[in-house]
């Protein structure tokens, strides 16, 4: 590999697979990276890691991994401190990087007790160049397909009407798409899914919802409600909390207490 400049230190690009994007609870399942020096040195490394949890199923659906390929890897926490050493003195580079992998890295590190800090790094993230040298706003798309301006930028009548331009034109220039529109919702909700708050703390049916997100991911929101209520409780108190979500948490709290006797049945003191 090689790059257009000097290194004055080593730079090491990396990337990460977790089974999921929640930095208290997911886990780094894979570990790679390329270390540069400026003697031209160049060190690769590729590292399992068994993530001590199931690994969920749209997380394997993205990077291939499954909970059998890192059965009988070690954890993160046993390999930490080696990796904390090879990264001394490095700066890091990478796609995404300071959105999301150096803060699991990070958080990673820190369950494991290991100190490692940022401070003195340069931090080369891929995807900041991509997204500010290629936009990718209407403007953009309007060049790309209708080759021109978007001339009434920001205003909401002029915004409609060049959407719907170069829907017309990307069904003209991608032949694969759909041409109805429920193909196409298909299309979309497929590669970028839409997930309203209920959506992002639950998944399942109404009757049967279980946990995305938080301490008690992947357990049924009944069985919270019945043996945990306090989290419930804390989850409706939230200041930032959706107010579906709370409904929904209030409704599991409410179908978790038994029922108030009828009047015909009285309370009656035990015997």
């Amino acid at each position: 590999m090689q790059l257009p400049f000097k290194l004055d230190r080593p730079l090491v690009f990396f990337d990460l697979e977790t089974t999921g994007l929640d930095l208290k609870n997911d886990r780094i399942v894979e570990l790679a990276f390329i270390k540069l020096t400026p003697q031209g040195d160049v060190l690769e490394r590729v590292r399992r890691f068994n993530p001590e949890m199931p690994i969920p199923a749209e997380a394997t659906a993205v990077h291939g991994i499954t909970d059998a390929d890192v059965a009988d890897e070690v954890t993160f926490c046993r390999t930490a401190r080696s990796l904390v050493d090879i990264l001394e003195g490095c700066d890091l580079a990478g796609f995404n990087i300071k959105r999301f992998d150096l803060h699991m890295l990070i958080h990673e590190f820190k369950r494991c007790a290991v100190e490692f800090s940022l401070t003195g790094r340069r931090i080369l993230d891929v995807q900041t160049i991509f997204h500010r040298e290629e936009r990718r706003d209407l403007s953009a798309a309007a060049r790309f397909y209708l080759e021109r301006e978007h001339e009434e930028a920001h205003t909401a009548l002029g915004d409609i009407r060049t959407s719907a331009a170069v829907l017309g034109a990307q069904l003209d220039r991608y032949d694969h798409l759909p041409r109805d529109i429920d193909g196409l919702h298909a299309y979309c909700e497929e590669f970028a899914p839409f997930r309203t708050e209920v959506d992002r703390w639950f998944s399942g049916p109404e009757d049967g919802r279980i946990f995305r997100r938080g301490k008690h991911k992947g357990q049924a929101l009944a069985d919270v409600a019945r043996d945990t209520p306090d989290y419930l409780l804390w989850m409706m108190g939230a200041d930032d909390m959706d107010e579906d979500v709370v409904a929904v948490v209030r409704r599991a709290l409410g179908d978790a207490q038994p029922p108030l006797p009828t009047a015909e049945e009285p309370v009656r003191d035990p015997f």
